[in-house]
């Protein structure tokens, strides 16, 4: 069921940023997809998902975007992975669908039942992510949340070190 009134229309990522994204190099999109990932999602994880997922190889894939992240959870947060090894799981949508889950504007059984959202590997850590995601109240994605000097402000405090005053970053 579609948590949005009206059904906003698929709007794929232009071919020729494709052809750009999916010759950059993995590694630091990974990052910053962690990096945005851990500036929201680790205080939704109880103790019980957050043992199910440790050390479990994940990868998001962008279908029309043509990149992929790799990452797994590390005990404090998800950490990009590079190298050989297969994921355990795969998770893939377009852009588009992916911002949609986000937001809330769409639920992962719509997007799966429709085909626009994949997940190939462990069927068991497949359910564990949706009915966790399904279990978080309101959206993940917060654009002031993921604003450059939030995501500052974010890994500042991780380190320990105080917030910049506003209008700083």
């Amino acid at each position: 069921m579609s948590r949005a009134a009206p059904h906003s229309s698929p709007r794929p990522v232009p071919a020729p940023l494709r052809h750009v994204l999916s010759r950059l190099p993995a590694r630091p999109g990974a990052w910053v997809f962690t990096a945005a990932l851990n500036a929201v999602l680790p205080a939704h994880l109880d103790a019980d998902v957050r043992r199910a997922l440790h050390g479990r190889r994940l990868r998001l894939s962008v279908l029309d975007a043509g990149i992929a992240f790799d990452f797994a959870w590390r005990g404090r947060g998800f950490a990009a992975l590079h190298g050989a090894g297969a994921p355990e799981l795969v998770i893939g949508a377009t852009l588009h669908d992916f911002g949609l889950l986000a937001m809330r504007r769409e639920d992962p059984d719509t997007l799966f039942f429709s085909r626009r959202l994949v997940m190939e590997g462990d069927t068991e850590l497949g359910l564990l992510i949706k009915n966790t995601l399904d279990a978080i109240d309101g959206a993940l994605l917060d654009p002031q949340r993921l604003a450059p000097g939030a995501l500052v402000d974010l890994l500042r405090r991780r380190r320990g070190e105080p917030s910049a005053p506003r209008g700083a970053c």
